[in-house]
């Protein structure tokens, strides 16, 4: 892309972002531009896939497990074509490392709700928990440590007892009580990996 590209593009994300200022803006698209050359995936010089993707997320901010990080690509990939482009990868970021609470209660149900259909179900918080949580007790079945988590938390949230969470009964609890955002498994940065990408990226190109 010609410098004056480059510019006009980074002008436009930057009056979108509500998040990232002009110059951090242009840090995230030369990172982008960065990973995209070293992608060389089917979508040369546009973006980059799904395993480009799962590979920044581990790296940047440890994030490994395999289900949280299909959930947040396909949450990145507004238009689900399988290639995040620059639009996508820096509003992405804008929610992941600095979104109100209203965007992170939104994007983690997205992530927790694992069949799209607006509910998160007993079967999905049971295999969100039973990924994130390494329940090791000589006494019982683990899957029976999770099934009784996956009561509780319905117990605490299910707010119209339908025996499985609305948006409305997630974002009414997680307001309640802040600690229940990320209550089916990590899938937000934690902030000291956020401030550390913040650092390297924002500071490197400054």
């Amino acid at each position: 892309m010609s410098r004056k590209g480059v510019k006009l593009l980074v002008d436009s994300l930057t009056r979108s972002s509500k998040h990232f200022n002009k110059s951090e803006v242009e840090c995230l698209v030369n990172l982008f531009d960065t990973l995209v050359a070293k992608a060389r995936s089917d979508f040369a010089g546009v973006g980059f896939n799904r395993v480009v993707f799962r590979d920044i997320l581990h790296s940047a901010f440890g994030m490994t497990d395999d289900v949280v990080l299909d959930r947040v690509f396909n949450i990145f990939d507004r238009d689900n074509d399988g290639c995040i482009t620059v639009v996508e990868w820096v509003e992405g970021l804008g929610v992941l490392l600095r979104g109100t609470l209203d965007e992170k209660i939104k994007y983690c149900f997205q992530v927790y709700d694992l069949n799209g259909d607006g509910y998160i179900s007993r079967e999905e918080m049971f295999q969100m928990l039973k990924n994130s949580l390494l329940i090791q007790s000589a006494d019982e079945e683990p899957d029976e440590g999770i099934k009784d988590l996956v009561e509780i938390a319905l117990k605490k949230m299910d707010h119209d007892h339908d025996g499985k969470l609305s948006f409305t009964d997630f974002e009414k609890a997680v307001r309640d009580e802040n600690l229940l955002l990320e209550a089916f498994g990590p899938c937000l940065p934690d902030i000291k990996s956020s401030m550390s990408f913040e650092q390297k990226i924002f500071r490197a190109n400054s």
